[in-house]
Order: C-alpha cells, then sequence, then structure tokens
C-alpha cells in the first residue's frame, strides 16, 4: 500500500467533444471505472479532466482507449489549459502550440499619455521610442491620447522606456494595478502637447512606457512600483507644463468641457467691451481702458497658449500653441508700444485682434472639448455597466459586499432586475437574462442550472444563485474594455500620411507667414499694418489639430458601434485593414456549424408516422448521456411529445441501444445491431444510403424484430450561414472551407451554404499553408475560426475572426472577436470597416483642403478681388472650428449602426 501511494500522481488530460453537463457525467464514469483512478474532476468549459492515479495500473493508452470508447477524444497536451476543438479531434502539435506561444508572448503595451495639444506632440513621442533598441513599434493615438507600444524585452527593459518618456516631456498612465496606471490631463491644446508630455514621462526613472490621448485628454503609463509611484510621475507632468487630474473623479469630460466654458465665457466677458471701443473716438482713456482689458485676457485666458508653445520648444518640437502664442504675441506686443508713442512709436492698436482671437480658439476648445467627450463615451458606458454591489452567501446568510470583494468560487444571489455582478455559473433556480449591453441581442436569453452567466449583464425575473469563476480583470466586460482601450490606443497605416504632414506642419506656417510679412511689405509695398495683418492670419489660421484628429476621432466613433452590435475590434489597425480584404476562409463546425448535433430526418416505416418514431426513439435514448441520444431526447422535448419509460436497458459498445419498450424488444443503433439481432433492413437500403451519403448519422429503430424508422443526425448550419456567405460574395470575397472533417460531409456542407473552395481532411498544421496559399496569389485573406487548431491560421492571416463562443486561444489569437456567435456579424463587421476608412479619408481631404485654401486667403490671395484682408481673429476663429468639424464629422459614424441591424 506504501508503494502504491509514493507512486500516484495527480494528470490533467484534455478531453475534446464534450458538449453538455451530460457529457461531463459520462467521461467521470468512464474514468473512474478504470483501476486506481480517484478523484475525477470534469469541466465543460475547459475540456478538461484532472484525477488521481497509479501509472503502474494504468496507462495513458488505457485512459485515451476509456475516453474514446466512450465517444470522445484526447489530445497530447498535459497540464496545459485546453479547449474544445472545433474542427479535428487531432492532437495539438508543436506548430500549433508555436503559434499560440507566439501570440501570448507578443509584448504589446498600451499607455495612456497626457499633455498633448496636437499631431505634432504624437509624433515626438513616437519618433523618440522608435530610435530606441528593442523598439519594433510605437504608435500615439491623438484623439484617444494613447500609446501602443511592441518591445523585444530581452533588448529594452521598461524602465529604459520610461525613462524616455519623461525625457520627451509628457505624462502617462496606464490601468493595471501592477504598475499601470490610467489618468487624466488638462492643459492640453494640440497633438504636440501629447509628444511634450510622452517626452517628459519617458525620461522619467522607473516609468516603462507612456502614451498620450489627445483626443479623450488622457495618460496612459506603466512604471516599476519600486522606482517610481504615481505621485512622481504627477509632478513630472507638472513640469511639463500639464494638470494631471485623478482618475476617480468623475465626468471628466464634462469637468473639462465646463472649464473650458467657463474660460470661454471670462474672456468674452473681457475681450467684446474692446470692440465698441476701438470704434469711437480715441482718447487716452479709451487706449488704456483697452489696454487692461487686453492684457487681463492675454496673461489668463491666454497663458495656456505660452504655457503650452514654452514646452514644446523646450523639447525641440512645435504645435498649435506656438501658432497661436506667436499669433497674439505680435498684435498684442505691437498694440502695446504704440499705446505708448513716446517710448516706441506711433501705429494703430490691435487689442481687439489679440484678445478676440483668444476668445475664439477658446470657443473651438470648449466645442472640441464637448465633441472629444461624446467620441470617448463608449468606453465610459462600458465602465459604468460593471456592477457595484454583489449578495454574497455565507454560511446560508445573504451579505451585501463590493462586487470587487467577490473571490473566485463565492456563490452569489441575484434577485430579478438586479446586476449580475460576475462571471460564473447557474448552481440554482432560473431566470432570464438580458445580455444586450454585452452582445448586443435585445432579447433576454432564458438560463438555468450548468448555464454560464456574464458580469454586468441583468437579471430580468428569477432568483438563481452564481457560483463565481471570473473576478476583475479575468471577466468578459474587462476584456471587453481592454480590447476597445487597445482598438483605440493604436494608430492605423492611414495615419501615417498626417503624421508626415503634421512633422512638418508648424515650421512651414512660419515660414509662410515670414514670406507674407515679407511680400507684402517689401515686394508689394503695402504699409506694416497691412503686412504684419497678413502674417498674423496665416500663423492663426492653420491648424495643424484637424489632420491630428482625423483619424483617431473616425477610429473611436467607429469601434464603439462595433462594440454596441458585439464585433470587438483589437486595434484601429484591423478596423482599417479588414476594409481591403479579399478572401475569407471559415473553419466548419463550431463556426459554418453549431458544433452540436441534431436531429435532421425521421423516416418512419410499418404505418407509423414522424412523431410515433420520435416518442419510440426517445424513450430509448432518455437514459443514456451520449450526445446523439441527448440530441433524439432534446428535438422531442421541443416538439411537447411525452417521454416513456423502459426497462431492461442497456448499451452494447460499438452497436447501440437495447431495451424494452412497452413489453416489446427495441433497438436504437447502426446497421450491425441489426445483424446482431437479425433485423431485416432491406425496406430502408435506399433511405439509408441517400442519408449516408449526405454525410449524416443514421441509426436504425426497430421495435419487436422490426425496423419503425431510421432517424438521422447531424451538425447542422447555424441559422445565418447560408445568408453571411451570400453577403461576403455580394461584397466581392472569395470565400473558401477548411475543416479537418471527412470530403463527404465537407462537401455536403460547402455545397449547402454555397461556398467557392472547398478543403478539407486537413490537419491542424496545414491550415496555415492554406491561408499562405492565397496570400501568395496576392490577396488579404481573412480567417474565422473557434477552436485551439484554427489559433495557426487565425495568426498566419491578414485579419483573424474569432468566435466569441469559442476558445479563449482562438480569441486572443483572432484580431477581431464577434461576441454574438452571428457569422453575419462578419459581413457587418467588413461593411463598417469599409464605411470607418472613407470616414477616415474624408476626414483627411477636408482637413488638407481647410489648411491649403485657408492659408492663402489668409495670406492675401483674396485681396487683389476683394479689397479686404481676412481679421486675425476670424481666422482664430475658423482655425477652430476646423477641429471641431473634422470631429463633429466622426461622430456622424454613429448613425452607421442602424445600417448594421440589417
Amino acid at each position: 500500500m506504501m508503494a502504491e501511494k509514493v507512486s500516484r500522481e495527480d494528470k490533467i488530460i484534455n478531453v475534446q467533444g464534450m458538449t453538455c453537463e451530460h457529457c461531463v457525467k459520462h467521461v467521470t464514469k468512464a474514468l473512474e471505472k478504470l483501476p486506481s483512478v480517484e478523484r475525477v474532476q470534469v469541466s465543460l468549459e475547459n475540456s478538461q479532466a484532472t484525477f488521481n492515479y497509479n501509472p503502474s495500473q494504468v496507462t495513458l493508452a488505457d485512459i485515451r482507449a476509456v475516453i474514446e470508447d466512450a465517444g470522445y477524444s484526447m489530445d497530447n497536451a498535459e497540464n496545459v489549459p485546453a479547449n474544445k476543438d472545433s474542427s479535428s479531434t487531432a492532437p495539438v502539435d508543436k506548430e500549433i502550440e508555436s503559434a499560440v506561444t507566439t501570440v501570448s508572448s507578443k509584448q504589446q503595451q498600451l499607455f495612456k499619455i497626457s499633455g498633448m495639444t496636437c499631431a505634432n506632440c504624437a509624433l515626438t513621442i513616437e519618433k523618440g521610442l522608435k530610435k530606441m533598441p528593442g523598439v519594433k513599434t510605437a504608435a500615439v493615438n491623438f484623439a484617444s491620447e494613447k500609446l501602443s507600444i511592441d518591445i523585444d524585452p530581452s533588448v529594452v527593459k521598461e524602465e529604459e522606456i520610461l525613462a524616455k518618456i519623461k525625457d520627451l516631456g509628457y505624462g502617462a498612465s496606464t490601468d493595471g494595478n501592477e504598475g499601470k496606471q490610467q489618468f487624466k490631463v488638462s492643459g492640453m491644446t494640440c497633438a504636440n502637447c501629447a509628444l511634450t508630455i510622452e517626452k517628459k514621462l519617458k525620461g522619467t526613472p522607473g516609468v516603462q512606457h507612456a502614451a498620450v490621448n489627445f483626443a479623450t485628454e488622457t495618460v496612459t503609463v506603466e512604471f516599476d512600483p519600486a522606482a517610481t509611484n504615481m505621485g512622481e510621475i504627477y509632478d513630472q507632468v507638472r513640469d511639463a507644463g500639464y494638470i494631471p487630474l485623478d482618475n476617480k473623479a468623475d465626468n471628466q469630460e464634462d469637468q473639462t468641457a465646463i472649464k473650458q466654458r467657463n474660460w470661454l465665457i471670462f474672456s468674452a466677458a473681457l475681450a467684446l467691451p474692446i470692440i465698441p471701443l476701438m470704434y469711437l473716438p480715441m482718447s487716452k482713456t479709451q487706449i488704456y481702458s483697452m489696454l487692461i482689458l487686453a492684457t487681463i485676457v492675454q496673461f489668463t485666458a491666454g497663458w495656456t497658449f505660452y504655457r503650452g508653445a514654452y514646452h514644446s520648444l523646450k523639447n525641440h518640437s512645435s504645435n498649435m500653441d506656438v501658432l497661436v502664442a506667436l499669433g497674439i504675441t505680435a498684435s498684442y506686443g505691437y498694440s502695446l508700444m504704440t499705446t505708448f508713442p513716446n517710448i516706441f512709436f506711433t501705429g494703430p492698436t490691435f487689442f481687439d485682434t489679440s484678445a478676440l482671437l483668444i476668445v475664439f480658439v477658446r470657443f473651438g476648445k470648449y466645442l472640441e472639448a464637448k465633441a472629444k467627450g461624446r467620441a470617448g463615451q463608449v468606453l465610459k458606458r462600458l465602465l459604468e455597466l460593471q456592477a457595484d454591489k454583489a449578495r454574497l452567501l455565507i454560511n446560508g446568510e445573504e451579505k451585501e459586499v463590493a462586487a470587487s470583494d467577490v473571490k473566485i468560487g463565492d456563490i452569489v444571489i441575484v434577485k430579478p432586475g438586479e446586476k449580475i455582478p460576475v462571471d460564473g455559473d447557474i448552481i440554482e433556480g432560473q431566470a432570464s437574462i438580458d445580455e444586450a449591453m454585452v452582445t448586443g441581442e435585445s432579447i433576454p436569453i432564458d438560463k438555468g442550472v450548468g448555464d454560464p452567466v456574464i458580469g454586468a449583464t441583468i437579471n430580468r425575473s428569477g432568483s438563481i444563485k452564481v457560483k463565481t469563476s471570473k473576478t476583475g480583470k479575468d471577466t468578459m466586460l474587462s476584456g471587453i474594455i481592454k480590447m476597445v482601450e487597445d482598438a483605440q490606443g493604436v494608430k492605423p497605416p492611414i495615419q501615417r500620411l498626417a503624421d508626415t504632414i503634421s512633422n512638418y506642419f508648424v515650421p512651414t506656417v512660419v515660414a509662410i507667414s515670414v514670406i507674407t510679412f515679407l511680400i507684402w511689405y517689401f515686394a508689394l509695398h503695402s504699409t506694416f499694418v497691412f503686412a504684419f495683418t497678413a502674417a498674423i492670419a496665416v500663423l492663426v489660421i492653420a491648424c495643424p489639430c484637424a489632420l491630428g484628429l482625423a483619424t483617431p476621432t473616425a477610429i473611436m466613433v467607429g469601434s464603439g458601434v462595433g462594440l454596441n452590435r458585439g464585433i470587438l475590434f483589437k486595434s484601429a489597425a484591423v478596423l482599417e485593414s479588414i476594409a481591403h480584404l479579399q478572401a475569407i476562409g471559415f473553419d466548419k463546425t463550431g463556426t459554418l456549424t453549431k458544433g452540436a448535433p441534431e436531429v435532421t430526418d425521421i423516416i418512419p416505416y410499418a404505418s407509423l408516422n414522424r412523431k410515433e418514431v420520435l416518442t419510440i426513439t426517445a424513450a430509448g435514448e432518455n437514459p443514456s448521456i451520449h450526445p446523439l441520444a441527448q440530441a433524439v431526447v432534446s428535438q422531442a422535448k421541443k416538439e411537447n411529445l411525452q417521454i416513456q419509460g423502459v426497462s431492461n436497458y442497456r448499451e452494447e459498445s460499438g452497436y447501440g441501444v437495447v431495451c424494452t419498450y412497452e413489453g416489446k424488444s427495441l433497438l436504437i443503433g447502426n446497421i450491425k445491431l441489426m445483424q446482431k439481432y437479425d433485423v431485416d433492413v432491406q425496406e430502408t437500403e435506399q433511405d439509408f444510403q441517400s442519408l449516408a451519403e449526405a454525410g449524416k448519422t443514421t441509426s436504425f429503430i426497430a421495435l419487436d424484430g422490426r425496423v419503425i424508422g431510421l432517424l438521422a443526425l447531424a451538425d447542422v448550419l447555424k441559422e445565418s450561414t447560408k445568408e453571411a456567405i451570400a453577403r461576403l460574395q455580394k461584397l466581392g470575397l472569395k470565400t473558401f472551407m477548411i475543416t479537418g472533417d471527412n470530403k463527404k460531409v465537407a462537401n455536403v456542407v460547402g455545397q449547402e451554404v454555397g461556398i467557392d473552395e472547398i478543403i478539407a481532411e486537413i490537419l491542424p498544421q496545414d491550415k496555415i499553408n492554406i491561408i499562405k496559399k492565397y496570400q501568395a496569389q496576392g490577396l488579404k485573406v481573412a480567417m474565422v475560426g473557434d477552436g485551439i487548431n484554427d489559433a495557426p491560421a487565425l495568426a498566419q492571416a491578414d485579419i483573424g475572426i474569432a468566435i466569441g463562443s469559442g476558445t479563449d486561444v482562438a480569441k486572443e489569437t483572432g484580431d477581431i472577436v464577434l461576441v454574438r456567435n452571428d457569422l453575419l456579424d462578419v459581413e457587418r463587421a467588413i461593411r463598417l470597416g469599409r464605411k470607418t476608412l472613407r470616414k477616415i479619408k474624408q476626414n483627411l481631404f477636408w482637413a488638407l483642403i481647410y489648411n491649403a485654401i485657408g492659408i492663402p486667403i489668409a495670406a492675401g490671395a483674396l485681396y487683389p478681388l476683394t479689397g479686404k484682408l481676412l481679421p486675425p481673429e476670424w481666422a482664430g476663429l475658423a482655425m477652430a472650428f476646423s477641429s471641431v468639424s473634422v470631429v463633429t464629422s466622426s461622430l456622424l459614424l454613429r448613425s452607421y449602426d442602424r445600417k448594421l441591424v440589417n
């Protein structure tokens, strides 16, 4: 006995093919029959079986044999979280493990950046990071104020990255608990402010990563808690000239807009009285009154532009603040000197120009703050979905606790009308669950014991007890939030055009302003005031912000629209790339089909009708826990048939079921069972062959020695499969199916849905080669799958699309996750990608056209026709509205949500 105890081992095996709790019981019983096997625990969710055994008494071959005899399969992976294989029972080989490992080891980090004011700030951060050895990619999203960076951890350390961010002069934070924080920052005026903050933080010791999103005014920072803390990071942000805001404050977007509104009211109240004073007969009192009012506006409401310009120039970059600061300083400075002609020189005053310029730019910033808040509302709504409280069951008593205090394994009670606080499984009761906020499905779903529930969904009816399976960052809602943040934090390829232009924008505008002055004053011999006015107008009408906001705001809104439909884009690049797809491949089982057997045909004989045959068959199959048997029972229940009891029930392995029904012998099984009991099947041969050729699993039903019917089962198509394939073909995409199933079944399924090409009997590692074959033809290829064996193909494809009901590995590898398990969402995702890309191009076009037309007009190109110059204050207002118009244009994408319903 002692020797056996010493040699006992705990074992974890991956069991494929389980579809319900009956399967779990069947596998458990099969394992418990083996010698020395004890403490068997089978998990349907993870497709795993855990047990303790003596290797000297039972081998893995024995274990595999009983699993296969029970109707399931076992792969070779041990002590690794397993997932259901949707298309093949082949073992998970090294190539699959390598593909999955490659995905999971990818060192991608996301940060919130503070201090950006325009697109140039984002470029400053990117350029600084990309020069570092070991940094593969770095992308700053100006609108969402996020930085996404891929690094080689063996070459560059996080501390070095954070030090670089600090040196660049920006602030950052992340949302994680382990040295990753995200916080708001006020004071940014354009994208270059974001780059300045990133610079600052990347140079801070202990800071590993920093990213700023100008549109949402948020900073993401990753840091080593042992080297620095949030207090020091906040200090660095302040040193860069910006104000960090605690993330715990509510409605920061609203507060930012309110703050901008208050500054607007203050500056307008002081600046507007200057206008009538300019047109009254000039006196010393009037001039000094205008000086006092303009000075107050200049160094209160206008101080933010000086501060932003200082920090931008300090970091060897230039942003919108530089342009505005130059414009208001030139007009105010000239007016100040002409106010004291005895000291300087005589000339007109421009106090109204500088003061109104500040008012109009402030007005634009207020509108921009309101618009950016609306663009980022999707993520805010997601965060608000999380439950605050939970009813914890402790020793039979209810106790209300914070939802964050619930641990895995705890039992929580959810009553009608309450939010489900955690991800878990129902262990008692039945309820109708509203999952619209997560899946986009408006109809509540009835759930009972054994069914999983998602945290933040709503219990519409019935009281249930839920056993917690996931908490914190592991919950589905947290995963969705993370995906949305990632999507908004990564820069798509099309943004490179805007970045290239923004990089040279401010210096070019300053040069054009100087040239404008020189041409009017020296070449055309205009007055100093005339040339000076034109130069100022050029400075303040130019808008790098419009270019910086064109792409990220469209991405933010587009990804939000997708989220509302249960389509999760993992990055902005995916949202753009999906618009260019030319071919799309599908796994079969669990993707095109439901992944579980259903009754498809019932052919009655011996003067019986269909319902009578189904009633008798269901009675015989009811005691069995085999998936095929339970599919028959399920069909009978759907048709509200009464299932009677049987006696003398026994299962004959490899043959079928033998029992007694109403005193008569009942046989349900294959042709070998019929032959064993000498049942004549000649009458059924033609029907049987027809069903077999269709790839269906067919059972003979014999009562009292005579065949009374044939019953066929198959893994049937999802309701939306045919329409989805037709829609994709209508979009001009080539469709193909890759499956490990036999060719006969694959051809039947492929022909039924109308797919262009069918590739069957493919091993998991060969799926990659099929994807590569299409890519070698120059096609942009997507792959849709749900199983662990699909992971390599999802990773190889240009776009990997994972079914939401599939395995964690597939969802981790895919670029897009379809939460609702609806294939029509594949076509909707492509349509949304194309619409978003068109919106991005439209935004970039108008941003470029605005500057291309506005700058020459400000320089006086229309003066020969109109005889007038564009006043600098109106140029400033035009500049402000250009940013607002781009954000507003992106917000129009929200209306596309209604078109995705169809």
